[in-house]
């Protein structure tokens, strides 16, 4: 039964660009939004790994091709996205997920600390999404989504700058969906909790460690890359129509507190 009250989840014919797609939760957004029916360029520092993941993709039936994008080096990602966008045949989708994350004290944060993390976190997710969105604005239609964090909502102790390099990303959202949204392209971010990924198991795997995270979760358990996988592919789609400039938490309830 179809239904004109449930718009769709595909994303067939549609162009996505995933940053920071060499491994993580990346590269599980990457496969996420391929199986979804987008055609994916996959996006890292290395053109090896961006080629090895899109590969991966391909043989899974999904289309993906990789790309060299180092998100610090801005005046290269308007060519790099134009690139993508005539070999691929158009650029409806950006996926800012390039990003950093450390654990500093605060009174051991270094101006090296501070300059590194804002560069990609917030630097370079502005002049991607910037890039992406000329060529969306020309188009008439687009889907930004940036991929934010808990911790832009709320304090998280040895995150100072990592936390503030978010909540900028959480603003950013906002007035870029204020500027863009008449003209059919929204911006949204998701704001992850603790994600089981190759990062972060070393941590997660520590039963302290692990205990003293999922104790903060209501739902007593960290999450998974397919469930930001989820978020993602509904902001991306037509269902997420008239959704704009919002943060949608995918969090088991750890900022409802």
């Amino acid at each position: 039964m179809e239904s004109p009250h449930l718009p769709s989840f595909r994303l067939d014919d549609r162009v996505a660009v995933v940053t920071g797609a060499s491994r993580g939760i990346g590269r599980g957004l990457a496969e996420a939004l391929a199986a979804a029916g987008a055609s994916v360029a996959v996006t890292a520092r290395n053109s090896a790994d961006a080629s090895g993941i899109a590969a991966a993709i391909n043989a899974l039936g999904g289309h993906a091709r990789g790309y060299a994008l180092d998100v610090t080096h801005t005046e290269s990602i308007g060519p790099i996205l134009a690139r993508i966008a005539d070999e691929l045949g158009s650029l409806d989708i950006l996926v800012a997920n390039a990003g950093l994350g450390a654990n500093h004290r605060a009174v051991d944060v270094t101006e090296s600390d501070w300059d590194s993390m804002m560069d990609v976190n917030l630097k370079g997710l502005f002049f991607t999404a910037q890039a992406a969105g000329r060529i969306m604005l020309e188009a008439g239609w687009g889907r930004v989504i940036a991929i934010s964090s808990q911790a832009s909502l709320v304090g998280i102790r040895d995150h100072a700058v990592y936390a503030a390099s978010k909540g900028g990303v959480n603003q950013l959202v906002r007035v870029l969906g204020l500027e863009w949204g008449a003209a059919g392209v929204t911006v949204n971010a998701v704001a992850p909790t603790f994600i089981y990924t190759p990062g972060t198991a070393e941590r997660l795997d520590d039963p302290e460690y692990r205990a003293a995270v999922e104790a903060r979760i209501p739902m007593g358990k960290v999450g998974s890359i397919a469930d930001v996988g989820g978020a993602v592919v509904y902001l991306a789609s037509e269902a997420a129509g008239m959704v704009n400039g919002s943060i949608l938490t995918v969090d088991g309830g750890w900022t409802a507190q």
